[in-house]
């Protein structure tokens, strides 16, 4: 049996919408950036920029990268849970992907309001 060391107390269904909450936005998220590229097919970097020098560009990236952090990690503790049984093996792979998801945040932010 699997000891749930590092669940934080969540339940089954909290994981469900919170996959199925973030998989949204991402998919809006995609969308947005597919429909734009096609209706700016002479795209520039000033057009680009001028996009995301917009606040509610950044606000919809910055929601689009905390949804991607929070869909990443509730797979990989999924995937982590059914596969490394070890306790030790599984806690250090959680802790590299929660490493590896709070970098990419950081840096996320940092690009997105950064100077």
């Amino acid at each position: 049996m699997v000891t749930n060391i590092t669940n934080l107390g969540r339940s089954g269904l909290s994981d469900w919408l919170i996959q199925r909450v973030s998989a949204v936005v991402l998919a809006l998220y995609a969308l947005f950036v597919v429909v734009y590229l096609l209706f700016h097919p002479n795209l520039d970097y000033a057009t680009w920029s001028g996009l995301f020098a917009q606040t509610w560009m950044r606000i919809f990236s910055l929601l689009a990268f905390i949804s991607m952090a929070a869909h990443a990690w509730v797979g990989l503790w999924t995937v982590s849970t059914d596969y490394l049984k070890h306790t030790g093996v599984r806690f250090g792979f959680q802790a590299i992907v929660i490493l590896a998801i709070f970098v990419f945040l950081v840096w996320g932010v940092q690009v997105l309001w950064g100077a």
